[in-house]
C-alpha cells in the first residue's frame, strides 16, 4: 500500500492532492492509510461518512464526492471539507440554507457531466453558465471549481477528450480547482491538470459490496 500511495504522489507532485476514496472501507483500513501521509478522504454516502467522522483524526479533510440529497445536507454542512457533487441548483440553495443557519461558507464544485451519460449526475456543459451564475448570488456558498465522474474505459486515454474539456471550462470560468481522474485514468487526468485525483481501488483493493 505504501509503495501504491508514494508512486500516486509522485505523480501528483504539488499541484494536484489524492484523495483517497475510502467508500465501504472499515475504519481500521483508512486509518493505515491515514498513516502513511493520506489527509484527504472521500465518501459516496453521507450515513457511511458520518459513522466515521467522529471516531477518525480530527484532521482528515473529509471529501462529498458521492450524489447529495437534499435532505441529508443539513448533516454533513459544516462537517466536510468541501463538497464536489452539486449537480442542480435546488442542491446549491438547500447548501447555501444550511450554511445560514451554522453562519458558514460551504465550498463546493460543479459537477459537470462530461460524457452527457444517461446514468450520471450533473450539468450539462451547456448550462453551466446558467447554473455558475445562479450560484454566485448564494450569499454562503463558494464555488471553486468543476468535478466530473468520466466514463470507464478498456484505454483511459479515450478520455483525455473529456479531460480536455474539463480543463478548457476551468480556464474559461477562471476558476482554480479540477476533481477529476480515479484508478483506472488518474494519469490521463493529471496531463489536463487536475487538483484532486479520486482513487480508492489502487489503494485499497477492489470493494466487495454486500
Amino acid at each position: 500500500m505504501k509503495e501504491v500511495i508514494d508512486n500516486i504522489k509522485s505523480k501528483c507532485g504539488s499541484k494536484c492532492t489524492l484523495i483517497a476514496v475510502s467508500k465501504t472501507k472499515s475504519v481500521e483500513m483508512i486509518k493505515e492509510v491515514y498513516d502513511l501521509g493520506i489527509r484527504d478522504f472521500g465518501e459516496n454516502k453521507v450515513q457511511e461518512l458520518l459513522s466515521k467522522i467522529d471516531i477518525l483524526p480530527s484532521d482528515i479533510k473529509w471529501h462529498m464526492i458521492g450524489h447529495l440529497q437534499t435532505n441529508k445536507v443539513k448533516d454533513i454542512v459544516g462537517k466536510v471539507f468541501l463538497i464536489h457533487s452539486v449537480d442542480s441548483i435546488k442542491l446549491a440553495y438547500e447548501i447555501n440554507k444550511q450554511s445560514i443557519k451554522k453562519n458558514i461558507v460551504s465550498n463546493i464544485l460543479i459537477e459537470i457531466n462530461i460524457a452527457n451519460e444517461q446514468s450520471k449526475y450533473g450539468f450539462k456543459i451547456d448550462e453551466v453558465s446558467f447554473a455558475i451564475d445562479e450560484i454566485k448570488k448564494l450569499s454562503n456558498v463558494c464555488i471553486l471549481g468543476f468535478m466530473c465522474v468520466a466514463p470507464y474505459q478498456d484505454n483511459p486515454l479515450d478520455n483525455e477528450v473529456y479531460f480536455k474539456k474539463m480543463k478548457d471550462l476551468k480556464e474559461k470560468y477562471n476558476f482554480n480547482i479540477l476533481s477529476m481522474g480515479m484508478s483506472n485514468d488518474y494519469e490521463v487526468a493529471l496531463k489536463y491538470n487536475a487538483s484532486y485525483i479520486r482513487i480508492g481501488t489502487l489503494i485499497f483493493g477492489k470493494r466487495e459490496y454486500l
